[in-house]
């Protein structure tokens, strides 16, 4: 009885029990040829550059021919490139995490004004958060060069007050952090504010009428609640930190502050046969973040980011 049931609802037309015909399998392709700029962009600029990077730094040089190089399997690159520049990717992680501290300590307060107490200055406020992109990368790094400069007044107030134990604050460590505060701190700020705009402002006066202070609240509530945000803003500001080079140049001194992507920067460009040296640092620093980013996310990520 059941099958002639079905029998009589597939001759009515019944959607739910009409098997599909052989030309609506065509729909299933659609998704796939969706992907495939994607995945064109992805190999073409990303895919055969890396292989080209990593066949680069397995390749040894033509004895007494500077320059010239052929292909090889030569992992001693790697290990030169760690032993003689170990330092310079120490001081890169170093300078990227105190600069992402510092972004967090800066950009949380603000982006908590931004969301709940700021009003309709919020806009404003946006935009100014916005307004540096418009602004070139390098234009703002030597703007702040100029800011720190031994003659400006930043600089004179605090030897003024002998707080500036060594005369000048540019071409200083101090310099290149702050150099890379400043222009990674959009980074941080967006997507915490993001998190907390989109939090129930319900959910902190429920903390405070359960007789919780507001430093409670903001530990056990507003922090969990900007937890997507932070975990965001803290791998957009410590991954291109971690490889930058423009702060550190324009900035920093020589040879105390340089950091792995100025020793990238001239192993690829001023450097005679530099090059596996180079490909062999870009290939150590693209799996030293990636290691301490999947570390990081797992032990902080939430279900929202991953």
């Amino acid at each position: 009885m059941t099958t002639a049931f079905a029998a009589s609802a597939r001759e009515a037309g019944d959607p739910q029990l009409t098997p599909p015909r052989r030309g609506g399998r065509r729909r299933g392709w659609t998704p796939y040829l969706l992907l495939v700029p994607g995945l064109l962009w992805l190999t073409l600029f990303f895919i055969v550059p890396l292989v080209q990077l990593g066949s680069a730094s397995l390749q040894s040089q033509w004895p007494g021919a500077p320059g010239y190089y052929y292909r090889d399997v030569n992992v001693g690159n790697y290990v030169d490139a760690l032993s003689s520049y170990g330092v310079h990717f120490l001081r890169s992680l170093a300078y990227a995490g105190l600069a992402t501290v510092l972004c967090f300590v800066i950009a949380f307060p603000l982006a908590y004004a931004m969301a709940f107490k700021a009003g309709r200055w919020r806009n404003v406020m946006l935009i100014l958060v916005v307004a540096p992109f418009f602004t070139s990368f390098i234009l703002r790094t030597i703007a702040w060069r100029q800011i720190l400069a031994d003659d400006a007044p930043l600089a004179r107030t605090l030897n003024a007050l002998h707080l500036l134990p060594g005369g000048h604050i540019t071409e200083t460590w101090v310099a290149v952090v702050a150099g890379l505060t400043y222009n990674f701190l959009p980074f941080m700020v967006l997507p915490i504010y993001t998190s907390l705009e989109r939090a129930d402002p319900r959910l902190l006066e429920a903390g405070r009428d359960l007789y919780a202070d507001r430093l409670t609240t903001l530990r056990t509530v507003t922090i969990p609640l900007a937890a997507p945000g932070i975990l965001a803003g803290t791998l957009l500001t410590f991954i291109p930190a971690a490889g930058d080079y423009v702060n550190a140049e324009l900035l920093g001194s020589d040879t105390s502050t340089k950091m792995v992507g100025n020793v990238i920067n001239s192993q690829f460009f001023t450097v005679l046969g530099g090059y596996p040296t180079a490909a062999a640092l870009s290939i150590s620093l693209m799996i030293l973040i990636l290691v301490l980013v999947l570390g990081y996310v797992r032990r902080f990520g939430t279900e929202e980011v991953l």
